[in-house]
């Protein structure tokens, strides 16, 4: 007996069709599936009034640290340093800074200002809506 491999097309519709079935059946009680909502931003990390201008504040459960380079400007980034991984300790002085082993990074784009890290830190997402911060 000599059996033929299951083309790869015919295995990707296949698990296609078993994705949009188990999604269908995450809708609501009508059996509708929950609208998209990518773009929504998440819960309130702060209000804009507890950013200082030309500081930030660090979020560390959530892994975020918010800045305000300038008065009205709102930014965010990784709060994991991207030398060995620390969560950041500080902001003051215009950097956002590393206890673990001194790196520093600009508060207005994440930049490395001091070493040893190498890379700045990641962008992250945030929405701004009258004085509510939000990640999204």
């Amino acid at each position: 007996m000599t059996t033929t491999p299951t083309p790869r097309r015919t295995v990707l519709a296949a698990a296609a069709s078993v994705t949009a079935a188990l999604v269908a059946g995450c809708g609501d009680d009508n059996g509708a599936a929950p609208p998209a909502t990518a773009t929504s931003p998440g819960p309130e990390l702060a209000g804009t009034a507890d950013i200082p201008a030309g500081g930030g504040r660090i979020f560390k459960d959530r892994k975020v640290v918010v800045t305000q380079p300038q008065e009205g400007e709102f930014k965010a980034f990784s709060a994991v340093c991207t030398h060995q991984a620390c969560v950041v300790a500080t902001v003051e002085d215009g950097t956002i800074n590393c206890a673990c082993h001194g790196s520093r990074f600009r508060i207005a784009d994440g930049s490395v200002a001091r070493g040893p890290a190498t890379r700045p830190l990641p962008a992250e997402q945030i929405t701004v809506t009258g004085d509510s911060i939000r990640l999204t």
